[in-house]
């Protein structure tokens, strides 16, 4: 019996060793390298139509740098931003994605907005072996080894979000309004199978339209929509709508006479931000969904608004749900990093998944086996300062599903990068593991 179990005693202590060596070989090399910088790599849009909403997400993680520097840095070592302006450009955002990894040589990225940008640095990310933090609510049906994503699942944003109108609001019909790309598209194939399947919502009482990015004449949309919420059953509107197109929006809803009493609108892409310097008098009542509000009762949270007023130099400065998400993120990373000893990817990797930090809400966030986070689901209704009024909140955090259990081809799937299994789309029903996508889904997503 000992000769039949030996080979597997010796090929195991192979492992081991392999594995502490390569451990060794990391740290001895973070040492040789302890006069050199820690590069983080910034990858959001600082012009185009999603400036609006991104540049205030490169401000975040360069005040997060600034502070982890000096606290003494990382591993002894400073930290450095390397920023990069991809422009609203989806292609251009793979493209600066390889120079931060390939030139820059970057040991982390933090970055992206819209699912297509993601979608894009995707297949980079995965063949350069680099790590990307991604900050914003999206469709889910992803889960890559390389990415961490720290925005909410449809799970953690658009399903709560649609059983709040129903439940509490009394909501009967559904307008599903978005720009045209993937994380409309898929978030609302999701909320259609949930409406259809999990309350009986007949074909005709959900309404479906798209536009283009940066689009502003919402005229006939609108009286569209008004004439659809003129049919004896009570209205919302889903919001995907994504950038600078918001502002139009709502614009017109005001000139048509449409508030929060007649249609309600709940955007899963509309928080402080983007009601930076309209008038937001008409737009009081209407809802959206985040998982943080500037408007949240909790010190740490007031803690870190004084600091961003204080980096910024501007009393009126606000704070919204993707920044909390680089905050989480960053932390996650440099706790990742200390766990580790080592930037080395594949050790961060390893290391953060299990990592728990606080988040701004007076919780904490845990990085899930799928590479997603804990998270409480709150809706906010807005008020006539640009401030969100929380009304409704989850009891307890809510951990981000990468498959929905809506669709067809991902329901039997979950993600799980420990190992043995090292999987983002596991078949629990063949037992196999699809593999990585990355490369197809780029095309896919570039392609709409």
């Amino acid at each position: 019996m000992s000769a039949t179990r030996s080979p597997g005693r010796f090929a195991t202590a192979l492992l081991a060793a392999a594995v502490m060596g390569a451990s060794a070989q990391a740290i001895a090399q973070d040492a040789d390298q302890s006069e050199d910088p820690i590069k983080v790599g910034i990858l959001h849009s600082l012009s185009g139509t999603m400036a609006i909403s991104e540049t205030v997400l490169k401000d975040t993680v360069e005040m997060l740098i600034e502070q982890q520097n000096e606290a003494g840095g990382l591993l002894g070592r400073q930290l450095e931003a390397v920023v990069v302006d991809p422009a609203s450009n989806w292609p251009l955002f793979a493209e600066r994605a390889r120079e931060l990894l390939a030139q820059e040589e970057v040991d982390v990225i933090f970055g992206n907005w819209t699912s297509v940008s993601r979608k894009a640095v995707l297949p980079v990310v995965e063949e350069l072996n680099g790590l990307l933090f991604y900050p914003v609510q999206y469709e889910g049906e992803e889960s890559s080894e390389n990415v961490f994503y720290t925005g909410a699942a449809p799970n953690q944003q658009a399903i709560p979000a649609v059983e709040y109108l129903i439940n509490e609001v009394g909501i009967e019909r559904f307008a599903l309004i978005g720009t045209d790309y993937v994380y409309p598209r898929t978030t609302n194939r999701i909320l259609e199978a949930f409406l259809k399947d999990e309350y009986g919502i007949a074909d005709e009482d959900i309404m479906v339209n798209y536009t283009p990015f940066g689009h502003s004449d919402w005229q006939n949309i609108v009286s569209e929509l008004s004439r659809f919420g003129e049919e004896g059953k009570r209205t919302a509107v889903i919001s995907t709508i994504n950038g600078d197109a918001n502002v139009p929006f709502y614009t017109e809803l005001a000139n048509q006479g449409i508030d929060a009493a007649d249609i309600p609108v709940i955007a899963f892409s509309v928080g402080e931000q983007e009601l930076t310097g309209i008038d937001t008098s008409p737009l009081v009542g209407h809802l959206a969904a985040w998982n943080y509000f500037m408007s949240v009762d909790n010190d740490d949270n007031y803690d870190f608004i004084d600091a961003w007023i204080d980096y910024t130099g501007d009393e009126e400065a606000v704070t919204n749900d993707p920044m909390e998400a680089h905050y989480i993120g960053f932390n996650m990373w440099a706790e990742a990093v200390r766990k580790a000893g080592t930037t080395d990817v594949d050790s961060v990797k390893d290391a953060i998944i299990g990592v728990t930090v606080p988040n701004l809400s007076g919780g904490y966030a845990a990085m899930m086996p799928n590479h997603h986070i804990t998270k409480p689901v709150l809706i906010g209704e807005i008020q006539d300062n640009g401030q969100f009024d929380i009304v409704w909140q989850t009891p307890s955090t809510v951990a981000g599903d990468a498959w929905s259990d809506y669709l067809p081809g991902s329901r039997d799937l979950i993600a799980d990068w420990r190992k043995p299994m090292e999987c983002g789309n596991f078949n629990v029903v063949n037992g196999s593991c699809g593999g990585s996508t990355a490369v197809e889904e780029a095309e896919a997503a570039l392609a709409e």
